[in-house]
């Protein structure tokens, strides 16, 4: 262990990854953070199709196109607000503090983690780090998923929950990182409360907001040695991808959930 401790992030570029990044650095210091370049749009496109089909995919692009976009927009006053409320930062990471690699996969990476030594591993919006990663270094890994698992593992968790008209289980998850797809041990869990304002954008916000103190207890038991890990939830394990427009207008009409 070293004085101070060494964390460091991994993740994905986006506003999410700059708060995480303040929310940390003002309770322990971040050592350094190394953020991958995005897997191209075609990428992902392709590898969505291979599993889903392109009828699904085409489905998802549609909704993309015709509300999230019109979400993102008219939901700038109430994601300031959440902000505001929290007491979040969604300021640039500076720049002196930043490692850019190409993916959180490549040698770079794991040169870099091994010459870094870090004493806890904070990850965000990364591609699926491999085994390779994950036992590059003696330290914990730790992620915070938006959705509580193993119900709502993938993407959108708080979404989906409330499409289903399952609110006991819309959330957060604080978890362990392991080379699965949110199947990690977990460490906490929290529910939120999204209100008449909050929608499909907003409710990452709402969760990350949840998620944060939860975060900060895990680091510091990792820390300190005293992590506990606890039962998962009763229910299905299932893997979420994006709603397609038809899914989300079908969900708005059944349950409201925009």
């Amino acid at each position: 262990m070293h004085n101070p401790p060494r964390i460091v992030i991994l993740a994905g570029p986006g506003a999410s990854t700059d708060i995480l990044f303040h929310a940390l650095d003002k309770e322990f210091g971040v050592y350094r953070i190394i953020v991958e370049e995005p897997v191209s749009q075609k990428q992902l496109l392709k590898r969505r199709a291979e599993k889903l089909g392109w009828s699904t995919v085409a489905g998802q692009i549609l909704f993309k196109l015709f509300v999230a976009r019109s979400l993102e927009s008219s939901s700038q006053a109430r994601l300031a607000a959440i902000r505001q409320a929290h007491g979040l930062s969604a300021a640039p990471v500076p720049e002196d503090r930043l490692l850019r690699v190409s993916s959180v996969n490549a040698p770079e990476t794991i040169a870099a983690l091994q010459e870094m030594d870090p004493d806890v591993i904070v990850v965000n919006g990364t591609r699926i780090i491999a085994k390779k990663v994950l036992q590059s270094v003696p330290c914990k890994f730790i992620n915070t998923h938006a959705g509580i698992t193993p119900l709502y593992r993938g993407v959108h968790g708080g979404y989906w929950a409330l499409a289903n008209n399952d609110p006991e289980h819309c959330g957060v998850t604080v978890h362990l990182v392991d080379a699965g797809i949110d199947t990690g041990a977990i460490i906490a869990q929290a529910l939120i409360q999204p209100t008449a304002e909050d929608n499909f954008v907003t409710y990452p916000l709402l969760q990350q907001a949840a998620g944060l103190p939860l975060l900060r207890q895990a680091v510091r038991a990792a820390l300190d040695g005293t992590l506990q890990l606890q039962p998962a939830p009763a229910g299905q394990s299932r893997l979420w991808s994006h709603p397609t427009l038809a899914e989300y207008l079908r969900n708005r009409r059944r349950t409201g959930t925009r």
